[in-house]
């Protein structure tokens, strides 16, 4: 959950950031928002790959468990 929490803060962080700088450029109305999340995100893309690496591997460690537990409760209930 930590390495989600810090991805996910670190990209927030990212576009908020280049929104800033994105309006002190002029570009105003629904364009700002836009061109910001674009850029961001090609950004984040680039420098956060190891916080999303470590997100995705979080991510399957949590759904191997979760998967085990399924597989030993459907076994124990198969043994009935």
């Amino acid at each position: 959950m930590r390495a989600t929490a810090s991805y996910t803060i670190m990209r927030l962080l990212l576009f908020f950031a280049v929104l800033i700088l994105v309006y002190f450029t002029g570009i105003r109305g629904l364009a700002l928002p836009g061109i910001a999340l674009l850029i961001s995100g090609i950004i984040s893309f680039m420098l956060l790959s190891r916080q999303r690496d470590a997100m995705s591997g979080a991510l399957s460690a949590r759904m191997r468990g979760f998967r085990d537990r399924l597989d030993a409760g459907a076994s124990a209930e198969d043994d009935d």
